[in-house]
């Protein structure tokens, strides 16, 4: 049975699954910030970056990640490449772990609450705000799953950047259908 290990460890081996399947050279933790900032944040908390670094040198202690050292340029840098035993946990943890009902922490929601001590002006700006940052959002989104393209090993991410592209899609109406009732 693997190491307990944190859901972040668990996103972390994800990434360099994916990586594996694209490259065999491994990623720098700024690489997998890098990633996680362009994939995880649409889903999941993107981990900040002294998370990442903690994360990995815990699953390098574990012996889930082999760090290697590239001494080509100038400095030192380290990469990390997911091991055996790494997608190994992995994959324990996708088939036994619980699969929890997602907990939603929405501040427009939260804010829309208490809209009657905001005024309907204010609670039509701050829905206002809100649509144009889920515009921004999902176009974001739509050139994460551009980038993937019809990549067989990232059809998975692509099912979840289309789920994510319908959630901003749900957003937006639940917004629409808000305004006619204000």
């Amino acid at each position: 049975m693997p190491a307990s290990l944190s859901t972040t460890s668990y996103a972390l081996l994800g990434l360099l699954v994916f990586d594996r399947a694209t490259s065999e050279d491994g990623l720098t933790g700024y690489e997998l910030k890098q990633r996680a900032d362009r994939t995880l944040r649409f889903y999941w908390v993107s981990p900040a970056m002294s998370q990442i670094y903690t994360e990995l040198d815990r699953l390098r202690r574990e012996g889930y990640v082999e760090a290697v050292d590239d001494t080509s340029g100038r400095r030192t840098t380290r990469r990390f490449v997911i091991t055996d035993s790494g997608r190994s946990a992995l994959t324990t943890w996708l088939h036994t772990s619980e699969q929890d009902f997602p907990v939603l922490k929405h501040p427009i929601a939260l804010r829309l609450l208490m809209g009657s001590l905001m005024g309907p002006g204010e609670v039509a700006s701050m829905l206002d705000a809100y649509e144009v940052a889920l515009a921004e959002r999902r176009r974001e989104l739509e050139t994460v799953r551009e980038m993937l393209g019809d990549n067989e090993a990232l059809a998975f991410p692509a099912h979840v950047a289309e789920w994510g592209l319908a959630y901003y899609d749900s957003e937006r109406e639940i917004v629409d259908k808000l305004r006619t009732k204000l």
